[in-house]
Formats: structure tokens, sequence, C-alpha cells
């Protein structure tokens, strides 16, 4: 897709239709005065054969070159994948007691450790990687680190407690992302937040607020809604659906210009770390293609020198 990163020079657009309108007036004009000679035959005995079509060619090149450089000064740009060189992934993961389970085999929680082990193991190994888990209250399990090791034993060591709290968990990220020194470089490192739940919030700040500190943070969450609606759990002896609450992550999500995803099994979770993992190391930068306009506007201009030469001998 084409943007232009000073439209207002799009403008210049207009006096060169207004020029390619004068044109095709002016040759109107003249096709009507000479309709006024009465003796056609004598006309065509008189005037040679004119040269048809082709008298326009040259003079229709000339205006797409000035129409191809009107363009080109609003500094035409295409979006391009860049790779980044460092960058700070959480991983904030739900232990809630609904993660036991097992419409997902062998359960929710399970699934989750071997899905997001590969997940880390896949990430370029310049970027730190931290882990949160988040029940009742959200805490940082492994700081951010480049040690892929120590995220995995993290990941590994995940017990289960009650209740949820997605908004804290974001905030808990937030203050994890903060506390990542630039070693060296200027201005913090690009974070994301990779966030998986499979409940409803319970407890702790709402989603609404943690988007709106994570959006000021300039920090995307991307949410995955894991699990399916046929969930059970026993608590205590009571059997308790834990159907997922995928409005509130795609909310979460959008509000802080992250991705939404869901997954209902196993292989649906791996694909989705998968689709991030390929997405999550790039950021989308302009990349100008002003000399693409104004190689054809040279190729026009060419091509209305050539015609305008061959058929009145002289330059346009």
């Amino acid at each position: 897709m084409i943007r232009f990163l000073e439209p207002y020079w799009l403008l210049l657009i207009l006096p060169v239709l207004a020029v390619a309108g004068a044109y095709v007036w002016r040759q109107l004009r003249r096709s009507t005065v000479a309709v006024r000679f009465s003796n056609v035959e004598l006309l065509r005995t008189l005037a040679p054969k004119g040269l048809g079509w082709r008298k326009h060619l040259g003079p229709a090149a000339f205006v797409l070159t000035l129409l191809t450089l009107a363009i080109g000064m609003g500094r035409p740009s295409v979006d391009t994948e860049e790779p980044l060189e460092r960058a700070t992934i959480i991983l904030a993961m739900d232990v809630s007691l609904s993660m036991q389970a097992d419409d997902v085999a062998p359960t929710r929680l399970e699934a989750a450790q071997d899905a997001a082990k590969q997940f880390v193991s896949e990430l370029p190994a310049s970027f730190n990687v931290g882990l949160v888990s988040f029940a009742k209250s959200a805490n940082v399990l492994v700081a951010p680190t480049k040690d892929r090791s120590a995220v995995s034993a993290g990941i590994d060591g995940l017990t289960l407690a009650e209740a949820t709290s997605t908004g804290e968990a974001v905030f808990t990220s937030l203050d994890a992302i903060k506390a990542v020194p630039a070693d060296g470089a200027e201005g913090p490192a690009p974070a994301r937040i990779v966030l998986l739940s499979d409940g409803y919030r319970t407890t702790g700040r709402s989603t609404e607020e943690a988007a709106a500190a994570a959006l000021s943070a300039n920090v995307p969450v991307s949410t995955i809604a894991f699990g399916t609606d046929s969930g059970i759990v026993n608590i205590a002896g009571d059997l308790q659906p834990v159907p997922v609450d995928r409005y509130s992550l795609n909310e979460l999500a959008q509000a802080t210009k992250g991705y939404f995803y869901e997954a209902a099994s196993v292989s649906e979770l791996k694909q989705v770390y998968e689709d991030m993992g390929s997405s999550i190391g790039y950021r989308i930068e302009p990349r100008e293609v002003t000399q693409y306009y104004a190689g054809f506007a040279l190729l026009f201009g060419m091509i209305a020198a050539v015609c305008s030469l061959l058929w009145s001998s002289r330059l346009p």
C-alpha cells in the first residue's frame, strides 16, 4: 500500500490536471473551427492527411511526466518489515485454577507450558525475555533476560492459584519492562507483552486501565484466548464451567495495538506462537520509493520528446 510522507505536495496535481483540461478544450475548439469550412471535399484535397491519434501521444506523455513528478513530490512510501536488533518480550501466563481444565489435553496449563517453552526458544537470541504469572496477584517469576534456560525453568515451575487478575498482569509486565537496562543503547528497547489467559478477570485493576497504561507506554499487548467453552474444573468437589473470555482479551489487544488470537488445542496454540514469533521480531518502517516515480517521469518525458521530434521536428 502506498503512503505519502508529505501528502500536501499532492496539491500540485491540480495545476497538472488544469493543463490537461486546457489541452482537451483546445483540441475540441480547433475541431469546431475546422468544421466551419463549408466545402469538405475541397478541404480534403487542400489539407494533407493528418497524424490522427498519434498527434496526441506527445502531449499525453508530457502530461504524464508532470503528473508523475507531482505525485513524487508527496514522497510516496511503502511499509516494509525491518528486523529488530533488540527487544524485550514479557510472557504473561494465567495460572488460575481454571487452567487445570482438561478440555485441552493433558490440561490447559501443561499444554500452555509446552507451547510457551517452544516459543521462547525460537525468539532471537538478542531479545530479553521475562516471565510473569498471574492469578489473585501478578508476579515476575523471571526478570527479562537473555538466558532462555532460566525462562524455561520458570515456565516449568508454574503453579495454580485462585482468581484471575488480568489487568495486574499487564501492570506488572510494564514494571518489568521499565527495569530493563539500556545496555549502552540510545533509549529503551521496543517491548511487547504476550498474555495468555483462559478465563474472566475476577480481581485487581481492570483491563481498561491496563490497556490505557500499556498504550501510554507504547507497549502492545498481544493476547491469546486459550481453551474451549466446554471446559470444566473440580473446585472443592464442585464442578464449575470455565469458558474463555474472548471479548475482554480482544478488547485489550485492540486497545494497545497488539494482536488477538484464539487457541482451542495444543496444535493451535503452537501455531499461534509461531505466527506471533514471525511478526514480533520486526517493526514496520516506511521505505520511500520516490526514485521510482522520478524514473517513470523520465521515461514519460523521453516518450514525449521522441513523439514531438518525429511528428513536429521540435521538442515539446
